[in-house]
């Protein structure tokens, strides 16, 4: 970095003036009887973006806080800190390169669909449990072995979505057999302390299913290979094809976005199911009898449907939504045992940051953190350093929102 006063200083401003504005507005809109719901995170961004310029005509004024002004300090944020980067260092990749930062942002924004995939399930059974699942990244990962065992040891040669349909099915069976065992006492009465039981017997549940796998396949790493190859196409013509060119491992567009073949094939697969869960959730009676219980226990009790009934679904449904997350992903990367535990972090941040139970958050916090990630990790120069910094975005991603909105993006007060 040519010029790190630069960069350095705009940080400064904004973690100053942001930390000024979240603490000293609630304190004035208090003093004056106004709501503060939205006082803390609102003065948080529009000090950040604005500093004084904008803080003191909010403090003279006090004016109703308005969700769109955050969203407009957020963009003036992001503004900031790509200037102040751009000035800094000039010569990145990132300032530099057009095509690099096209093809950064898409990949960002298909590996978030599949992080979206994965949060769903851990946030449908929160709505629906009323409990966070430990063991939600051992889910994806005996996915990804079912995959790779499938397709390479149990039946070679076998077609892949057959090899996804075995992964969700044995994700499913183990989230329903787990629920009926171990997480029914909570709801009958069984355990006194229910949150606290959950705590422990899904994290019971995770060292379990790790060690189960590390001890049955080993500790070393497996690949799965790749699901499908692209077709050859180049469009519009063989010799010119700025619009659409496709080879065996990558789809170029423009000339510009390079998207790999197993990220592609993951993202692809990923929309489809969310579309099939949106279905069901919101088409058929099982869905809506879910979102119904989601809504209101007692209610739905009253009406007819069984919770109890709908606990075991819900949970095997988040398992099997984990697990096929990670039978996408297993083209793409190294599987080990312990592969879920990063997944599983990815997870805890998306859901908090979409807010805890909403599903339209779990989806939106799934782009947003791929789209953290790949930008962060593709104007770091160094690739190992670079790699070695992704779960540290997410960290980040989570401290911020809980100091700021500890609700999340669509949460509410519980």
């Amino acid at each position: 970095m040519e010029h790190p006063l630069i960069f350095t200083s705009a940080i400064l401003w904004m973690i100053v003036w942001g930390t000024v504005g979240g603490v000293v507005t609630p304190r004035i809109y208090l003093r004056r009887d106004l709501d503060v719901s939205q006082a803390g995170f609102a003065g948080a961004t529009i000090g950040a973006a604005t500093g004084p310029f904008g803080l003191v005509p909010v403090w003279l004024y006090t004016p109703k806080l308005r969700p769109v002004w955050s969203i407009l300090s957020i963009i003036g944020m992001v503004g900031i800190f790509v200037v102040s980067f751009s000035l800094a260092d000039p010569d990145n990749y990132c300032v530099s390169s057009g095509s690099f930062v096209a093809s950064q942002l898409t990949n960002g924004i298909v590996i978030g669909i599949i992080y979206g995939l994965m949060a769903l399930g851990l946030t449908l059974i929160f709505s629906i449990l009323g409990i966070v699942s430990f063991a939600h990244g051992e889910f994806y990962m005996i996915g990804g072995m079912v995959v790779y065992y499938f397709t390479k040891v149990w039946f070679p040669g076998s077609h892949p979505l057959l090899a996804l349909v075995a992964a969700c099915l044995i994700t499913f069976a183990i989230g329903t057999v787990f629920e009926r065992i171990f997480l029914q006492p909570m709801h009958t009465g069984k355990v006194e302390r229910p949150g606290e039981y959950a705590i422990l017997v899904t994290f019971g549940l995770a060292f379990f299913l790790q060690y189960l796998v590390q001890a049955v396949a080993g500790a070393n790493p497996v690949k799965a290979s790749r699901f499908f190859d692209f077709p050859r196409l180049a469009f519009p013509s063989a010799e010119n094809a700025w619009l659409l060119k496709t080879s065996r491992g990558n789809l170029t567009l423009f000339d510009t976005v390079s998207i790999s073949n197993p990220r592609f094939t993951a993202a692809v697969i990923a929309l489809v199911m969310l579309g099939l869960l949106l279905l069901f959730l919101y088409r058929t009676w099982t869905g809506k009898a879910l979102r119904a219980v989601s809504q209101d226990r007692q209610a739905a009790a009253v009406a007819g449907i069984n919770p109890t009934t709908m606990n075991t679904l819900a949970f095997a449904l988040g398992g099997m939504l984990a697990g096929l997350s990670g039978a996408t992903l297993v083209q793409a990367f190294s599987w080990l045992p312990q592969v879920g535990a990063i997944a599983a972090l990815r997870s805890f941040v998306i859901i908090v940051l979409g807010g805890m139970g909403s599903l339209p958050g779990a989806f939106l916090g799934g782009l947003m953190v791929g789209l953290i990630e790949a930008a962060g990790t593709g104007c770091i120069p160094d690739p190992t350093r670079a790699s070695s910094y992704i779960p540290a975005y997410g960290m980040i991603v989570l401290t911020l929102v809980l100091l700021l909105k500890p609700t999340g993006l669509f949460g509410r007060e519980l």
